[in-house]
């Protein structure tokens, strides 16, 4: 597997702007925290995996903002060698995945991007917790979800993503009830 320094070359080799690097790499914080987390809870996690599929999670940005950058990440960190288990995390970030049905609604390849793996898991749900810079919550993230219009299942989706990768984090026990989503 390649190195922090390497993931973080790459990024830049691509042409990824500075803005995307500290997203990826606050992402990456983030999912190297669950790692640890879900580690300790006895789960078989690769936290290095986690690590390096959360810096070039977003590689895709370098070319496009648009849902497409997954599948434009994924070929950008082929060219560079990357292995097939963090193309698979950079694949299946978005939200906490998406449907082939879903997928081919976005104009995606259809294809199944629904995270499996524990790594894939743990870095989506990074990413749901970081916007930009900042770390944020879940809470937070519904509402994103719903002004970009989300629907209630695709809302539904990332909280039990959440619960799933996180289940021992209740601070916000009423993010995702009912009327919210």
């Amino acid at each position: 597997m390649i190195s922090k320094e390497e993931a973080v070359s790459i990024l830049r080799a691509e042409g990824c702007d500075d803005k995307v690097i500290s997203h990826c790499l606050l992402v990456s914080q983030v999912a190297v925290k669950l790692a640890e987390k879900n580690k300790a809870m006895g789960r078989d996690v690769d936290i290095a995996l986690a690590e390096i599929g959360g810096i070039l999670h977003d590689l895709g940005r370098a070319r496009t903002h648009d849902m497409d950058h997954a599948i434009i990440g994924v070929t950008l960190a082929e060219k560079h060698g990357v292995d097939k288990p963090v193309l698979e995390i950079i694949k299946k970030h978005i939200g906490a995945g998406l449907t082939p049905e879903e997928a081919d609604y976005f104009g995606l390849p259809k294809d199944d991007y629904m995270p499996r793996t524990w790594e894939e898991k743990i870095v989506a749900h990074a990413d749901n917790l970081v916007k930009g810079t900042q770390v944020i919550t879940l809470k937070k993230r519904n509402k994103i979800l719903k002004e970009r219009g989300a629907d209630k299942e695709q809302r539904q989706r990332i909280k039990d993503l959440a619960n799933e990768v996180d289940p021992n984090e209740s601070d916000e026990p009423d993010d995702f009830d009912d009327e919210t989503l």
